[in-house]
């Protein structure tokens, strides 16, 4: 798989800026792309050494809103927990 389609964004969120002190980054990435795609893409873009990717399939589910019903997409997240202590700039 394509390195540039792999990864899609950052998630940013609290707990996810506390784990950053660990050096554990988290991504919205494709749901075709496998670990190892993702521990390439990540690599290539922010040019980094990889030690570990967690990943996890999210399911869409059905959210009522005011308007009627909304049906969220299934994606997928990886936890990337680089080597050394290194870090990636975000912002």
């Amino acid at each position: 798989m394509d390195s540039a389609y792999v990864i899609k964004k950052p998630i940013v969120t609290e707990k996810s800026t506390h784990a950053t002190e660990e050096s554990k980054y988290t991504f919205l990435v494709d749901r075709k792309a496998r670990k190892d795609d993702i521990k390439k893409a990540v690599e290539q873009v922010y040019g980094v050494k990889v030690a570990k990717v967690a990943t996890q399939v999210r399911k869409g589910g059905t959210k009522r809103t005011r308007f009627g019903y909304v049906e969220d997409k299934v994606t997928k997240k990886a936890v990337v927990t680089l080597a050394n202590g290194a870090t990636i700039e975000l912002f």
